[in-house]
């Protein structure tokens, strides 16, 4: 075999084992930041589900107390109308959703979006119709764990965030992009801006 001819295969077999480096780093990176990022949303959705479980709780209490012949329960009556309709629209975006899936991401957050601010109408409503409520033992509690879990969420929303962004990163910079077509790796959805939604209900007595 010619002198040039051996050159010629080192030099292709050099290319292969640096792309196959290359390609292998990039992969088992992306790999590792896409984990972050379900991992992340994961800990965003048992935050919303919380969420939800104290939604119900929290109108019962109240239902509990209210005092039915009062003029003003018609207004925390429509008021929870309200609630139970954006509900109901979030618990059913939330057996459907993955940051895989922009479309329903998106309908995911914005029911969630929907559920924050008719849980809002629906505390003040209540706060206007039965001042004295923050007596009662029960609500306050459930008041307390609400507000700690609006908390909870705008934390955990930031870190998928900021997991997100990393990732994006990774999938979009050259030479990584180039793997990551070939591997499959896509962008993962960021939450809307909504300004409204960063604020946690006001639910204080």
């Amino acid at each position: 075999m010619k002198k040039s001819g051996i050159i010629t295969l080192a030099v292709i077999a050099i290319l292969v084992i640096v792309l196959f480096v290359s390609g292998k780093s990039a992969y088992n990176s992306m790999v590792t930041l896409e984990q972050d990022v379900d991992e992340a949303w994961a800990k965003v959705e048992v935050q919303y589900q919380r969420r939800m479980d104290l939604i119900p709780n929290m109108v019962e209490t109240v239902k509990g107390y209210a005092e039915h012949e009062s003029s003003t329960y018609e207004k925390v009556t429509q008021a929870r109308a309200g609630l139970s309709d954006a509900y109901n629209a979030a618990k059913e975006q939330s057996a459907t959703v993955t940051p895989a899936d922009t479309e329903a991401f998106d309908r995911y957050n914005q029911a969630q979006q929907g559920l924050n601010k008719a849980l809002s109408i629906y505390v003040n409503a209540v706060k206007e119709a039965y001042p004295d409520l923050k007596a009662d033992v029960q609500f306050t509690n459930l008041q307390t764990t609400l507000e700690g879990t609006e908390n909870r969420i705008a934390t955990e929303r930031g870190r998928y965030t900021g997991v997100v962004k990393e990732y994006n990163l990774k999938v979009k910079r050259f030479p990584a992009n180039i793997w990551a077509s070939i591997f499959g790796f896509s962008a993962k959805p960021q939450f809307a801006s909504d300004p409204e939604a960063a604020t946690a209900p006001k639910v204080s007595f």
